[in-house]
C-alpha cells in the first residue's frame, strides 16, 4: 500500500523570496531593453538614470503590492526603497573596484561572475530589508501587544545599522 505525503507549503518568507525574485527580474529585463532604446538617442549615461529612476519606481510599487502584499505605499516607502538601490549600487561598484585593483583586465567572465555575484547578494539584503524595514507589517492589535519595553529580537533599528 503506498501512502500519499502531501508537499509541505513554503513558508511566507520563501514565497514572498519567490514573489521578489520574480518581479525585480522582470523589471530588470525590460529595464535592459529601454535602456538599449533609449541609449540610440541620448548618452548611456542619462538613459541608464532615466530607467534606473523608473524602475525603481515600479519595482517598488510591485515588490510593496506582488512580493510583500503591503498596503503601505507613498513617497517614504519610494524614498527608503530608493536607497536600498544606491547601497546596491555601491556594493557592485566596490566589487567591481576590488576586483580591478586585484586583476587590473580581468576577464568577461569574471567580471561578470564578480558582478553578478555582488548582485546577488546586494538583492538578498535589498529583500531582506523591505521585508523587514520598509513593507513590515503593522502588529495585529487582535494578537496582542508585546510587554510594554519588550523589544522584538530583531528591531527595524538593528535592520537599519546592518545594512
Amino acid at each position: 500500500m503506498t501512502t500519499r505525503t502531501h508537499p509541505r507549503p513554503l513558508h511566507p518568507t520563501a514565497l514572498a523570496f519567490a514573489r521578489f525574485v520574480v518581479c525585480g527580474g522582470g523589471v530588470g529585463l525590460a529595464s535592459s531593453g529601454v535602456l538599449l532604446l533609449l541609449h540610440a538617442h541620448m548618452p548611456l549615461a542619462v538613459a541608464n538614470a532615466l530607467v534606473t529612476v523608473v524602475s525603481t519606481l515600479v519595482a517598488t510599487e510591485l515588490h510593496g503590492r506582488v512580493s510583500f502584499r503591503s498596503e503601505r505605499s507613498g513617497w517614504a516607502v519610494h524614498l527608503q526603497s530608493g536607497l536600498t538601490v544606491l547601497v546596491g549600487y555601491a556594493f557592485t561598484t566596490g566589487a567591481l573596484l576590488g576586483l580591478y585593483a586585484l586583476r587590473p583586465d580581468p576577464s568577461v567572465l569574471t567580471e561578470q561572475a564578480v558582478y553578478l555575484g555582488a548582485s546577488a547578494l546586494a538583492g538578498v539584503g535589498r529583500f531582506a530589508v523591505l521585508r523587514l524595514v520598509v513593507f513590515a507589517e503593522c502588529p495585529d492589535p487582535a494578537a496582542g501587544s508585546p510587554a510594554p519595553g519588550a523589544e522584538p529580537a530583531l528591531s527595524r533599528a538593528a535592520v537599519v545599522i546592518a545594512a
